[in-house]
């Protein structure tokens, strides 16, 4: 009995689990294609990954960021959903432990002795035990345990991919509410001018120096312009109610100050292609999610082999009556062996063939989203690179079309042109203007998206 004992905790090592590896990936580049002139990550950089958007120097953004943590009712499900992760790890990891269960029962009792014609009642009580345990002799229990672990692993990278989505959506929207803020003040400062530009034209139109056609041209241009400031207000408002959700605020109650300040776009430090691997949060929850399939597999595989239950019982039962007392107790000790299944029409067979099939799915779902984790990190060092340039380009096109606008309004003063030719000036500087703002919050969300395509801020990844 005791060598056989002893053969079921050999068997207990046993692990009918494929061993795991990380599928292969296309050989990593030094370096980023798009690297351009962004600064490389150095390895005493001390910038913490949590809070990443400091990096923007804006203690609005700052001041919202963290409100995000205790606020978000999206945060809150991933976390609930993590919790539900880890419970679900703790409930495999308790198949390693015996099962005790309690049993307790009291019967009453009457029977005729029909000599004496007299009825006599009795009670019988009993109390018990059952303890079982089934030795993990296949592997099949350390491989659920193997698998809701990596599901608890990829549920808190899932967590972290939430988080940092959120983080990233407040800081788009955030930045283009900045947009926002630019664009009404100039659109503000130019209905003051084309109202100023109006004052002027029907005066000269009253004083016989210009026509009707000139006047309603500034009309038109002042209308226009105060059209698309309140769109522009409209929008704002549109945003500012998204953040409000995104922190878990009611929209009625929330507002943000509009800013004079437009910032400008930080310099994002970056790491090595193969760095990216290690830190981003969807990437991680891919390879976990690989692993559980592999270690379900051995779950798999283990129902072809019976499974063996050690199992106990014990305790008492007693009779009380009129007549007698007694009491005796009761135990049992031994194996019980499991039935086997001899044939089951392929069901066994079809589910190993369903875990094959849920790993490959698996190793290929990771392979796409390392793929997808370099082309965004390249879209936006790309996107980042060229709008830089085009920021250059479209200061010096605001400068040409002040330039322009300032000899147009001289010229129509001194009579020398037609009010149409001052339109066409403002229109192109107007244009121009709103072009330089749409092109520095472009390169702001340009930033906020590398980062997150990053993993969320930037650190030694072997530190």
């Amino acid at each position: 009995m005791y060598i056989s004992i002893f053969s079921l905790f050999l068997l207990c090592g046993c692990n009918l689990a494929p061993d795991y590896r990380k599928p292969t990936l296309p050989p990593l580049p030094a370096t980023f294609k798009e690297a351009g002139p962004w600064t490389p990550v150095k390895p005493d950089d001390a910038t913490g990954r949590g809070a990443w958007w400091s990096v923007m120097a804006d203690a609005g953004l700052d001041r919202l960021e963290e409100r995000i943590e205790h606020g978000s009712p999206q945060l809150a499900a991933a976390v609930a959903r993590y919790d539900q992760a880890r419970a679900l790890v703790r409930r495999a990891r308790a198949e390693f432990f015996p099962e005790i269960d309690t049993t307790a029962s009291v019967q009453r009792e009457r029977t005729l002795f029909t000599t004496a014609g007299t009825y006599y009642n009795y009670r019988d009580y009993a109390a018990g035990g059952i303890v079982s345990w089934e030795p993990d002799l296949w592997g099949r229990i350390r491989n659920l345990v193997a698998a809701a672990r990596a599901d608890a692993q990829a549920s808190a990278a899932d967590l972290g991919a939430v988080r940092l989505s959120l983080e990233a959506e407040l800081g788009e929207d955030y930045f283009q509410l900045r947009g926002l803020d630019a664009s009404i003040s100039l659109l503000r400062k130019t209905v003051e001018a084309y109202a100023a530009a109006l004052d002027l034209t029907t005066k000269r139109f009253t004083g016989g120096a210009a026509n009707e056609l000139d006047v309603g041209r500034a009309k038109t241009q002042l209308a226009s312009t105060q059209s698309r400031l309140e769109q522009q207000v409209a929008n704002r408002a549109l945003l500012e109610n998204a953040i409000a959700v995104l922190i878990g605020e009611q929209p009625s109650v929330f507002s943000i100050e509009p800013s004079g300040d437009f910032p400008s776009a930080p310099v994002i430090p970056i790491m090595t292609p193969s760095h990216l691997l290690e830190r981003r949060p969807d990437v991680a929850a891919a390879e976990r999610h690989m692993m559980a399939a592999n270690a379900r597999i051995g779950v798999a595989r283990a129902a072809f082999f019976p499974n063996i239950t050690l199992s106990a019982t014990g305790g008492s039962a007693t009779t009380t009556g009129a007549l007698l007392s007694a009491g005796t107790g009761v135990w049992a000790l031994g194996p019980a062996l499991a039935t086997l299944a001899v044939f089951d029409g392929g069901r066994r067979f079809a589910d190993l063939a369903v875990m094959h099939g849920q790993y490959a799915e698996s190793a290929a779902n990771y392979q796409q989203t390392a793929l997808n984790a370099f082309r965004e990190v390249e879209d936006q060092l790309s996107l980042l690179n060229h709008l830089a340039d085009a920021s250059s380009r479209q200061e010096e096109a605001v400068s040409a079309a002040e330039r322009t606008d300032h000899l147009a309004t001289i010229q129509y003063r001194e009579g020398a042109v037609d009010y149409l030719q001052v339109v066409i000036a403002q229109t192109a500087e107007l244009q121009a203007r709103e072009d330089m703002i749409t092109v520095n919050t472009r390169r702001l969300v340009a930033a906020i998206d590398l980062v997150r395509a990053l993993g969320g801020g930037w650190h030694n990844p072997t530190s």
